[in-house]
């Protein structure tokens, strides 16, 4: 996925579900493990209703981890060491159990993509259904 948007968390639940569909099916107690394989992006799950709650995401973090920090390595811009520390402060992965064939997200709760780079970037999620 491309990431493009000015805010930079997206809503990624239905395109996961479309990509584990036919494993999802045949899982009647599981785990759904995701797993981000970057080190500037970041997986959460939040409150999928309101989209405010982009947004304030966006907000928090980069009022915690501000890019005006005299950030040593910044080789890549300087995004660059900023969009680490948020995924290091975030995470990578994520687990959700599974019961029947469905994830056991609650009502309001959604899996997010968080692009912490300036630039538009593609990124892979590992998805293994246990």
């Amino acid at each position: 996925m491309s990431a493009s948007e000015p805010i930079r968390t997206y809503l990624v639940t239905d395109e996961i579900l479309k990509h584990i569909e036919a494993g999802l099916k045949e899982t009647q107690i599981g785990m759904l493990h995701l797993f981000m394989q970057h080190t500037s992006a970041a997986l959460s799950i939040n409150e999928n209703c309101d989209p405010d709650v982009r947004t304030d995401m966006t907000k928090i973090l980069d009022e915690i981890v501000p890019e005006s920090f005299a950030w040593d390595h910044v080789d890549e811009g300087p995004d660059d060491s900023v969009s680490h520390s948020k995924s290091s402060i975030v995470g990578v992965s994520l687990q959700i159990p599974i019961q029947k064939g469905r994830l056991l997200l609650g009502t309001w709760q959604g899996v997010y993509l968080l692009e912490f780079r300036d630039m538009p970037h593609s990124r892979k999620v590992v998805a293994t259904i246990m």
